[in-house]
């Protein structure tokens, strides 16, 4: 990456907004120093005169990456060849065993059980995770979850954009000290850069970070209003939830309606088209259901990762299956995760 200090004209704003490529994850908002940006309508937007600090371009998960340099900070080696999905440590197949969660779990409830034990255990003081909109079921929006509670009824997935790099601001104003981070593959690239960048005011706060296995995010409106409800007729309130195996499940007081993939795949988010990443490759613990029924697939990838998920597990919090009983999920992650690199390096050059 150039020395030289880049302005958000001339780095983020050309290269990144315009092109089509940014992640939405606010990361240059949250970090600019000066307080220059804005999170307008799911873009970063200059408010005041830019003072050309260059530290949004080197926070962007969309300008400039580096992964193996990422790699090299975060688990201080690159891949191995034959780690095709990024660097781990153990592979597991869980499931929560509170039943609390289990209300409310998109699979396997792995990630909620994992932040609330932490939390009860003191290990953290906060998550910074998706909360839920009432007025707009389904639409995720950044949040500071601070008591177990919280942190269960932000459970299950949302098939859409949620900064939650933006819900920082809220660690510094609390004044947390031990917070852990959710998100996509793209947050955790922007809270991997913060931490690169030095940034220590807005990361000595963060943990752990888990990280969730996702191939695309899609436009709220464009499924949930004119698709779901405009075109099959659904009430949107009437949804409890929604899950993709091979088709897009959505679960309501009726019944389930089976969605086939290609009817939904115009309300992606072209954004999304330049990500490599499907299993968050450089979080602390990364999950997702890779076609398992109750259960979520695991990558306990770092050191910190593997004392939380062994802390847990022993006090059985979590428990596993075999892995023999998951091979389905572990070619499924190698598909996923080759058809995401395939995908981006087939598609236009900008």
């Amino acid at each position: 990456m150039s020395s030289k200090k880049l302005g958000f004209h001339e780095s983020l704003a050309t290269q990144v907004i315009e092109s089509g490529k940014c992640a939405q994850c606010g990361a240059c908002v949250v970090s600019c120093p000066l307080g220059c940006l804005e999170y307008v309508k799911g873009n970063p937007s200059l408010i005041k005169e830019c003072k050309l600090c260059g530290i949004c371009s080197q926070v962007c998960p969309r300008y400039a990456w580096e992964l193996a340099k990422a790699e090299k900070f975060v688990f201080g080696r690159e891949r191995k060849p034959d780690e095709e999905f990024g660097v781990f440590r153990r592979l597991v197949a869980a499931q929560s065993t509170d039943e609390r969660i289990a209300k409310v779990k998109q699979d396997g409830g792995v990630a909620t059980a994992l932040l609330v034990y932490a939390l009860e255990k003191e290990l953290i003081d906060s998550a910074l995770v998706a909360g839920a909109t009432p007025e707009m079921p389904f639409y995720p929006v950044p949040k500071l979850a601070t008591t177990a509670q919280e942190i269960i009824e932000a459970a299950g997935t949302k098939y859409f954009c949620s900064p939650n790099v933006l819900a920082l601001t809220e660690v510094l104003k609390q004044k947390k000290t031990s917070a852990a981070f959710v998100g996509t593959p793209c947050q955790i690239h922007a809270v991997r850069n913060l931490q690169m960048a030095g940034l220590k005011r807005l990361t000595s706060p963060l943990k752990f970070s888990i990280g969730l296995m996702c191939s695309e995010c899609f436009l709220y409106e464009d499924l949930m209003d004119e698709h779901i409800h405009g075109k099959l007729g659904i009430a949107l309130g009437s949804i409890r939830k929604m899950n993709i195996k091979g088709k897009m499940m959505v679960t309501t007081d009726s019944g389930v309606t089976a969605i086939p993939l290609a009817d939904i795949k115009q309300y992606v988010r072209k954004s999304c088209g330049v990500c490599e990443d499907f299993s968050s490759e450089l979080a602390d613990i990364s999950v997702g259901g890779l076609g398992l029924d109750g259960w979520t697939f695991t990558i306990i990838r770092s050191e910190k990762g593997e004392e939380l998920f062994s802390s847990a597990e022993k006090a059985g919090v979590v428990r596993t299956k075999p892995l023999e009983e998951a091979a389905f999920s572990i070619s499924l992650l190698s598909k996923l995760t080759k058809k995401k690199h395939e995908k981006v390096s087939q598609a236009p050059k900008t």
